[in-house]
Protein backbone atom coordinates (compact mmCIF):
# COMPACT_ATOMS: atom_id res chain seq x y z
CA UNK A 1 0.00 0.00 0.00
CA UNK A 2 1.11 3.44 -0.68
CA UNK A 3 -0.95 6.39 1.05
CA UNK A 4 -0.76 9.96 -0.93
CA UNK A 5 -0.95 13.23 0.62
CA UNK A 6 -1.46 16.39 -1.69
CA UNK A 7 -0.73 19.84 -0.41
CA UNK A 8 0.12 23.25 -1.62
CA UNK A 9 -3.41 24.07 -3.06
CA UNK A 10 -5.11 27.83 -2.55
CA UNK A 11 -6.58 30.37 -3.99
CA UNK A 12 -4.49 32.41 -6.80
CA UNK A 13 -4.86 35.16 -9.26
CA UNK A 14 -5.09 34.05 -12.92
CA UNK A 15 -1.16 34.23 -14.65
CA UNK A 16 -0.27 33.37 -10.87
CA UNK A 17 1.80 30.48 -9.62
CA UNK A 18 1.40 27.04 -7.20
CA UNK A 19 3.38 24.29 -6.10
CA UNK A 20 1.32 21.12 -5.46
CA UNK A 21 3.53 18.30 -3.68
CA UNK A 22 2.57 14.74 -2.69
CA UNK A 23 4.28 13.07 0.13
CA UNK A 24 4.00 9.15 -0.09
CA UNK A 25 4.59 6.62 2.64
CA UNK A 26 4.17 2.77 3.08
CA UNK A 27 6.44 1.79 -0.01
CA UNK A 28 8.75 4.01 -2.11
CA UNK A 29 7.57 5.95 -5.00
CA UNK A 30 10.79 4.68 -7.15
CA UNK A 31 9.26 1.79 -8.57
CA UNK A 32 5.97 3.50 -9.32
CA UNK A 33 4.71 5.58 -12.43
CA UNK A 34 3.47 9.36 -10.31
CA UNK A 35 0.40 11.08 -11.91
CA UNK A 36 -1.35 14.42 -11.10
CA UNK A 37 -5.01 14.04 -12.17
CA UNK A 38 -7.66 16.62 -11.98
CA UNK A 39 -11.21 17.27 -11.53
CA UNK A 40 -13.59 20.51 -12.08
CA UNK A 41 -16.98 20.39 -11.00
CA UNK A 42 -19.75 18.51 -12.99
CA UNK A 43 -16.45 17.09 -14.70
CA UNK A 44 -14.95 13.77 -15.16
CA UNK A 45 -11.23 13.49 -13.99
CA UNK A 46 -9.38 14.01 -16.58
CA UNK A 47 -5.07 13.40 -16.81
CA UNK A 48 -2.47 16.43 -16.18
CA UNK A 49 0.60 14.90 -15.68
CA UNK A 50 3.40 12.09 -15.49
CA UNK A 51 6.96 10.83 -14.55
CA UNK A 52 8.26 7.76 -14.91
CA UNK A 53 9.00 5.16 -12.79
CA UNK A 54 12.71 6.55 -13.28
CA UNK A 55 12.00 9.86 -13.33
CA UNK A 56 13.67 10.71 -16.71
CA UNK A 57 10.31 10.74 -19.10
CA UNK A 58 7.26 13.01 -18.04
CA UNK A 59 4.01 13.48 -20.04
CA UNK A 60 1.96 16.41 -20.14
CA UNK A 61 -1.73 17.10 -21.19
CA UNK A 62 -2.01 19.26 -23.99
CA UNK A 63 -4.06 21.96 -21.97
CA UNK A 64 -0.82 22.16 -19.42
CA UNK A 65 2.08 21.47 -21.39
CA UNK A 66 4.93 24.43 -21.35
CA UNK A 67 2.83 25.89 -17.74
CA UNK A 68 3.20 22.89 -15.67
CA UNK A 69 6.38 20.74 -14.56
CA UNK A 70 5.77 17.42 -12.86
CA UNK A 71 9.54 16.28 -11.07
CA UNK A 72 10.52 14.00 -7.76
CA UNK A 73 12.30 13.71 -5.42
CA UNK A 74 12.94 9.63 -4.74
CA UNK A 75 14.95 10.16 -1.58
CA UNK A 76 12.19 12.38 0.05
CA UNK A 77 8.97 10.46 -1.08
CA UNK A 78 7.47 13.13 -2.56
CA UNK A 79 6.45 14.53 -6.28
CA UNK A 80 5.97 17.84 -6.99
CA UNK A 81 3.63 19.67 -9.79
CA UNK A 82 4.79 23.26 -10.25
CA UNK A 83 2.26 25.32 -11.72
CA UNK A 84 2.68 28.44 -13.85
CA UNK A 85 0.20 30.98 -15.64
CA UNK A 86 -2.63 29.15 -14.25
CA UNK A 87 -5.98 30.15 -15.55
CA UNK A 88 -9.49 30.06 -14.35
CA UNK A 89 -9.95 26.75 -16.26
CA UNK A 90 -7.28 25.19 -13.79
CA UNK A 91 -9.84 25.24 -11.31
CA UNK A 92 -9.88 21.74 -10.00
CA UNK A 93 -9.22 19.46 -7.31
CA UNK A 94 -5.79 17.72 -7.58
CA UNK A 95 -5.41 14.49 -7.16
CA UNK A 96 -1.77 12.40 -6.86
CA UNK A 97 -1.65 9.09 -8.18
CA UNK A 98 0.99 6.51 -8.09
CA UNK A 99 0.69 3.68 -10.65
CA UNK A 100 2.31 0.33 -11.26
CA UNK A 101 1.27 -2.62 -13.46
CA UNK A 102 2.54 -6.17 -12.31
CA UNK A 103 2.29 -9.21 -14.74
CA UNK A 104 -0.40 -7.32 -16.64
CA UNK A 105 -2.53 -6.16 -13.70
CA UNK A 106 -2.64 -2.16 -12.40
CA UNK A 107 -2.63 -0.98 -9.02
CA UNK A 108 -3.41 2.32 -8.38
CA UNK A 109 -3.41 4.52 -5.11
CA UNK A 110 -4.73 8.17 -4.83
CA UNK A 111 -4.45 10.85 -2.25
CA UNK A 112 -7.43 12.67 -1.00
CA UNK A 113 -6.50 15.68 -3.36
CA UNK A 114 -6.26 19.39 -2.96
CA UNK A 115 -8.03 22.45 -4.10
CA UNK A 116 -6.90 24.62 -6.47
CA UNK A 117 -8.90 27.74 -7.23
CA UNK A 118 -7.68 30.33 -9.68
CA UNK A 119 -9.58 33.49 -10.19
CA UNK A 120 -10.01 35.71 -12.97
Amino acid sequence: QVQLVESGGGLVQAGGSLRLSCAASGRTISGYAMRWFRQAPGKEREFVAASGWGGSSTYYADSVKGRFTISRDNAKNTVYLQMNNLKPEDTAVYYCNAHKTIVKKEYDFWGQGTQVTVSS
